[in-house]
C-alpha cells in the first residue's frame, strides 16, 4: 500500500503546476479536499490478505426531462424502481462505479438546439434523481462522456454542484479530470477520459499519463474510466486500432487501456459503445472495454446486444493487484431498468468476444462468471 506523506503531497502540487491554466488547478484542489494526510489508519491496521471489491457498470441515464413532450421520465417521476432489482448487488462492494450518461438539471432552457426534438438526444435528469444513485450505492461516477455537454456549461456546472451536495465522487471534465478520496481506510485515485469538448480528453496522451502517474503516488488503488470506441452492435469487437464513429476519432481502447496501466492504473472501466465487449488482464490489472447500457430509461436502443449489460465485481489486493472478478449478467427491456438474467447472456457474450478478440490472453472465464488469470 502506498503511504500518503509530505513527499506525496509535494508531488501532487508539482503535477498541478504542469497542468494548463484554464482554471482546473483550483477546481481540482477543491475536489481533492478529502485527501487525508494524518489518517489514524495505517497499513498495519489493514489486513494484507484482505481483498477489496470494486463494482463497475456501464451507462446510466434514468430518464430525461428534455423535451417536455413526449414524456421520457419513468412513471411518477420515480427512478428508484429502475434499480431495485440490482440494488443488492450494487451495494455489496467496497466501492461502486458507474458512468453517468447525462447531466442533472431541473432547468432545460439551456439545452443545445438540434432541430426536431423527437430525434434530439439531450439527457437531463431531474436533480432529485441523484438520490437514486445514492440509494443504489454508487460511490463514484464518470461524467466524462458525450452527453455531459447537452445543457452546455450550465449543465456541467450544475451537475458538479449536485454531485458534490450528495457526496458522490466524480471526474471526467476538463475542470475536474480526477479526484482522490478515502473510504474504509483505502485511498482511491479516480480519473475519467472522453473525446468530447469540455471533458478530460484522451487525445492528450502525455497529460493522461501524468494524471495517472500522479494518482499512483497518492493512492492505494487507481481506477481509470474511459468513454471510448465506436457505438452500436456493429462495434462489439476490439480491433486494437483507432475507431471512428460519425466521423469522430473515438480512440484506440486497447492501446489506451494498456498505456494507463503502464502509467500506474489498477482497474480500467470502459464504456461508450453501448454494447458489451471483451475483458482483459494486463500486468495483473483488470480491463473491461465496454460495459454496455446498464440503466437507461427510454431514448436508447435496447434490442439484441444493446440490451445486455454486465455488472463486474473486481477483487484486488490493497495495492490494486488483480485477484479475480465476478460477472453478474443483467439485461434491460420494457422500460423496467436492469434485471438479473437467468440465461447469462452478457456472460456468454463476454466469453465469446474475449476468445475471439484476445486469443493470446491467458485467462479463464467460468460458466459461473468467475474471471481468473492463468
Amino acid at each position: 500500500m502506498k503511504q500518503i506523506n509530505i513527499v506525496n503531497i509535494l508531488v501532487f502540487f508539482i503535477f498541478f503546476s504542469c497542468q494548463n491554466t484554464n482554471g482546473q488547478q483550483e477546481n481540482n484542489v477543491k475536489h481533492a479536499d478529502s485527501i487525508q494526510t494524518n489518517s489514524t489508519l495505517s497499513k498495519d491496521t489493514i489486513q494484507k490478505t484482505k481483498l477489496i471489491s470494486i463494482i463497475g457498470v456501464g451507462d446510466i441515464m434514468l430518464g430525461t426531462n428534455y423535451p417536455k413532450t413526449p414524456n421520457y421520465l419513468p412513471p411518477n417521476n420515480d427512478c428508484l424502481p429502475l434499480l431495485k432489482d440490482v440494488k443488492n448487488i450494487l451495494q455489496d462492494a467496497d466501492l461502486t462505479f458507474g458512468n453517468c450518461e447525462g447531466v442533472f438539471s431541473d432547468d432545460i432552457s439551456h439545452a443545445r438546439s438540434c432541430g426536431n426534438s423527437k430525434n434530439c438526444y439531450r439527457f437531463s435528469m431531474p436533480e432529485k434523481f441523484a438520490d437514486c444513485f445514492v440509494e443504489a450505492g454508487f460511490d463514484v461516477l464518470s461524467i466524462g462522456n458525450n452527453h455531459v455537454g447537452d445543457l452546455g456549461e450550465y449543465g456541467r456546472k450544475n451537475t458538479v454542484k449536485i454531485l458534490k451536495s450528495k457526496g458522490i465522487e466524480f471526474a471526467g471534465l476538463a475542470d475536474y479530470p480526477y479526484t482522490v478520496f478515502e473510504k474504509n481506510g483505502i485511498t482511491y485515485g479516480f480519473t475519467a477520459f472522453a473525446p468530447n469538448a469540455g471533458t478530460n480528453r484522451f487525445y492528450d496522451v502525455n497529460n493522461a499519463k501524468k494524471i495517472v502517474q500522479m494518482l499512483d503516488t497518492l493512492s492505494d488503488i487507481v481506477i481509470v474510466s474511459m468513454h471510448i470506441g465506436a457505438e452500436g452492435s456493429k462495434y462489439q469487437h476490439i480491433t486494437k486500432k483507432t475507431e471512428y464513429f460519425l466521423g469522430q476519432n473515438r480512440g484506440n481502447p486497447y492501446r489506451f487501456a494498456h498505456m494507463v496501466i503502464d502509467a500506474g492504473a489498477d482497474i480500467v472501466f470502459g464504456h461508450g459503445p453501448h454494447v458489451t465487449r471483451a475483458v482483459d488482464i494486463y500486468k495483473n490489472r483488470f480491463i473491461t472495454y465496454s460495459m454496455g447500457n446498464f440503466a437507461t430509461y427510454r431514448r436508447f436502443n435496447l434490442s439484441g446486444a444493446n440490451a445486455l449489460a454486465p455488472i463486474f465485481k473486481v477483487f484486488v489486493d490493497s495495492n490494486g493487484k488483480f485477484s479475480y472478478a465476478k460477472v453478474f449478467s443483467v439485461y434491460q427491456a420494457d422500460g423496467r431498468g436492469p434485471r438479473p438474467d437467468s440465461n447469462n447472456r452478457a456472460l456468454t457474450k463476454i466469453i465469446e468476444l474475449t476468445k475471439s478478440d484476445l486469443p493470446e490472453l491467458k485467462i479463464e472465464i467460468t460458466g459461473e462468471g468467475i474471471i481468473k488469470a492463468l
